[in-house]
């Protein structure tokens, strides 16, 4: 079973606590009335779903009921770090840190 940590309580808990709430740092449109069809859904439906490093957002649903954002390795499923919602995506620096 994997341990998330909860930026907002402080502790590592089990997964089935959180819920995967999609990919993070997704830039909303200013407005939206002014995207055709294709390019709404482009915004609603498609990520980049890469190999690897991916900045995810989740929520500790059956915890504080926050959302926060989490860096993890899709091939190891490890997370490398977890942070704040609201707070910017961390630097290349900052993830060598948290994986070391």
């Amino acid at each position: 079973m994997l341990l998330i940590r909860c930026p907002y309580c402080e502790a590592e808990r089990p997964e089935l606590e959180f819920t995967y709430a999609g990919e993070a740092h997704i830039a909303r449109p200013a407005d939206p009335s002014k995207l055709n069809d294709d390019e709404w859904k482009t915004h609603l439906f498609i990520r980049s779903n890469p190999r690897g490093t991916h900045f995810e957002r989740w929520r500790h649903q059956h915890g504080c009921g926050r959302f926060f954002n989490a860096v993890r390795d899709t091939v190891s499923d490890k997370f490398a770090m977890t942070y704040k919602a609201g707070l910017p995506r961390p630097t290349e620096t900052e993830l060598e840190k948290a994986r070391s």
